[in-house]
């Protein structure tokens, strides 16, 4: 009797079974059904949601109350507290490829900790963020009490419209709500995109906004304002700014050339007397391989990347004590 209903039922029965295991295999081993989640937010265009720890295909990530991928931090910083925060996109983030531990600014506070200063380094950044996102953060968050902000700003940033919340909870990659099922993210995420990139076909446009040719100039002057702006507000608080200048791979590969609109950003850089730490100055020197070395795709670096961009900022304010706050910290 259990014989006979077992052959008969054995087909559907080994089928649940099969999407049962997969589905707490996505779970247990790649951190599939819990992604992290953003929100639409009329002030930042959208932001992640606080207080979410996940492990995502074996790597940490955090966002802290204020949708900063850093730990918890209180309102006003510790007295003896060096709290630097920087402002920037998908580069700084890291996004799931990238553990915490190993994004720009985790990097950058060991390298004052492991001299025994006491550091925060705070990372406010979402994928596609423009510069009109950074100065919206920056408005409805504030400066955190922070003793310098640094603005990371890539190469393709200098004409990039201001990122909305529109993707937020329609693209897959922008998900508001947990998923029903771990196999419902790994089909509609990864798997069926993946596919339809191999045809040429895409389910939703670019990740980062883009301008037509003839309105780049346009754009680039809109940003300008924007940046000045965030900038004003900043040093209002009587803070100093930085810019860190990052890259894309194919501005340096296979021969590094000055990206679009770089000149005229540097000149506005310049006339607000802004101290700028240039990745172009330093790595168009290095050989290809080096640099090749630093990117995971076009557009992101990784944790060697990470590294380099960390021992830049590094470098640049405490050993060539371009930041009066490293003044007292020795550096051997």
């Amino acid at each position: 009797m259990i014989q006979r209903v077992f052959r008969k039922y054995w087909l559907p029965i080994s089928g649940i079974a099969i999407l049962v295991t997969t589905e707490i295999a996505l779970r247990l081993f790649f951190g599939l059904g819990k992604p992290v989640l953003s929100q639409a937010d009329s002030d930042t265009g959208y932001r992640f949601q606080p207080n979410q720890k996940v492990f995502r295909f074996g790597k940490r990530i955090e966002y802290n109350q204020y949708s900063q991928r850093s730990e918890e931090i209180s309102p006003q910083k510790l007295q003896g507290t060096l709290r630097i925060l920087m402002v920037g996109d998908s580069v700084l983030n890291g996004g799931n490829p990238t553990d915490q531990d190993q994004t720009i600014t985790e990097k950058l506070e060991a390298k004052f900790k492991s001299l025994g200063q006491s550091t925060e380094v705070l990372n406010a950044s979402a994928g596609s963020w423009g510069i009109g996102n950074h100065l919206g953060y920056l408005q409805k968050f504030g400066t955190f009490n922070t003793d310098v902000v640094i603005f990371q700003i890539g190469s393709h940033d200098l004409t990039q419209p201001t990122s909305t919340g529109k993707r937020i909870g329609h693209d897959p990659n922008y998900p508001n709500r947990l998923p029903l099922l771990a196999t419902e993210e790994a089909l509609t995420r990864y798997i069926i995109p993946r596919i339809l990139r191999n045809y040429n076909l895409s389910l939703f446009s670019q990740e980062i906004p883009q301008v037509s040719t003839t309105k780049e100039n346009q754009q680039f002057q809109k940003n300008m304002e924007l940046f000045k702006t965030a900038v004003n507000l900043v040093r209002s608080q009587e803070i100093p700014v930085y810019v860190l200048f990052t890259l894309n791979r194919y501005d340096l590969i296979p021969n590094p050339k000055t990206p679009p609109y770089k000149k005229e950003f540097m000149q506005a850089v310049y006339s607000l007397q802004i101290p700028i730490l240039d990745t172009y100055e330093t790595w168009s020197k290095q050989p290809k391989n080096i640099i090749n070395s630093y990117y995971r795709d076009d557009v992101h670096l990784n944790e060697n990347g990470n590294e380099a961009v960390a021992n830049l900022i590094f470098q640049q304010l405490c050993i060539e004590q371009k930041f009066k706050n490293c003044s007292g910290i020795t550096v051997e």
